[in-house]
């Protein structure tokens, strides 16, 4: 059975609160949904997230990928032979992860329907149930601390703190926060870049010496910085997980050689779709490194396959898959749910998507 088309779909759907982080503020998800049909009628999807702040990724310039390299690479191929089909778009362009991630879970995604089963059982897993986090805005104490209570009550006990927009202020937020939602929380706090590594030490310091109890703290440095946030690691005792700075293997390589980071965020959209996000996870095992998986701001789509990829990898922290919740509607029909803290993944074929709503489809190959 080979591959007949591939289609995208440009979509755009509102959020029910701003998502603030100090590298941007957006309060719309635009995104690119990729859908590949096999001569029988079936469609897998996958997703490209436009983030220009953190991959550099646009909707034109991954579709543009898509239709101009990608599809081409794949259209009349074995849709079955999944690994070989990655490898071989793949190889066909540098860089436009975001692109590829897109292709790269449409192909397994197209695949799992085609076996009958949910994506996590193409991926060797079994759980359709996975723990996720969800994240506080940027925002100040107060803005904080109402929110951190509200997502408490509302079942999350994981609660991911956007900082490094003011330094100065963070250990006051981190205080407002652990305030409100009490000991039987975890907090974990995400710079997103925003720190010098002076001021990252200063401020994790600071947390530790008011006994805030920080599960961990994401990416306090820029990413090009590995000897910077190795310095940061080595003078406090939090955990330090490495987002921005890795997007393939050979940024994990070098993150681990380094001694830069004791865990790593690994992303589909960073990494270029399910096929390297599982090597990643691999060799940061193998090194004795944490791991989690984590989304874009993206759809039912692309959190649906990271959350099948962290229910079939079991990471060694809560994943942080909360990005569909942030949707004040969705652009797509079926796919995962929110009950709580938990991502619930349909007993359905693949990701279990049904539609794409919403759209405009621009090409087809």
């Amino acid at each position: 059975m080979t591959i007949a088309a591939v289609r995208t779909h440009r979509l755009s759907a509102p959020l029910h609160t701003p998502f603030v982080t100090a590298l941007r503020r957006t309060t719309t998800v635009r995104t690119l949904v990729v859908e590949v049909t096999d001569d029988d009628g079936r469609s897998g999807y996958g997703e490209a997230p436009q983030v220009w702040q953190v991959t550099g990724a646009s909707v034109a310039g991954a579709e543009a990928c898509v239709r101009d390299v990608l599809a081409p690479a794949v259209v009349g191929r074995d849709a079955d032979d999944v690994l070989a089909r990655c490898a071989e778009m793949a190889a066909t362009v540098a860089g436009n992860e975001a692109a590829r991630c897109a292709l790269d879970v449409a192909l397994h995604d197209l695949a799992a329907r085609r076996l009958g089963v949910p994506l996590v059982r193409l991926l060797g897993g079994t759980a359709l149930r996975v723990p996720t986090d969800v994240t506080l805005a940027a925002g100040d104490g107060a803005e904080l601390a109402r929110a951190a209570r509200q997502r408490q009550g509302e079942g999350f006990d994981v609660l991911k703190l956007k900082v490094g927009t003011d330094a100065a202020g963070d250990l006051a937020r981190v205080r407002a926060v652990r305030a409100a939602v009490g000991p039987g929380v975890r907090i974990r706090l995400d710079a997103n870049q925003g720190w010098t590594p002076r001021e990252a030490v200063r401020v994790i310091r600071g947390i530790e010496d008011a006994g805030l109890d920080v599960e961990l703290v994401e990416q306090p440095v820029a990413r090009w910085d590995l000897d910077g946030m190795a310095w940061v690691g080595d003078r406090v005792g939090v955990p330090i997980l490495a987002d921005e700075a890795v997007f393939g293997v050979r940024d994990l390589v070098e993150v681990i050689r380094r001694r830069a980071a004791d865990l790593v965020n690994v992303k589909l959209a960073k990494c270029g779709g399910l096929r390297p996000a599982r090597t990643l996870l691999e060799l940061a095992r193998a090194h004795g490194m944490g791991t989690l998986v984590g989304s874009m701001m993206e759809s039912q789509v692309g959190v649906g396959a990271a959350a099948s990829l962290a229910a079939a990898y079991t990471t060694s922290a809560v994943s942080d898959l909360d990005a569909a919740w942030w949707l004040a509607r969705s652009p797509v029909r079926g796919g995962l749910r929110y009950e709580g803290a938990t991502v619930v993944l349909p007993d359905a074929p693949g990701l279990g998507i049904t539609s794409v709503t919403e759209t405009k489809v621009h090409h087809q190959s």
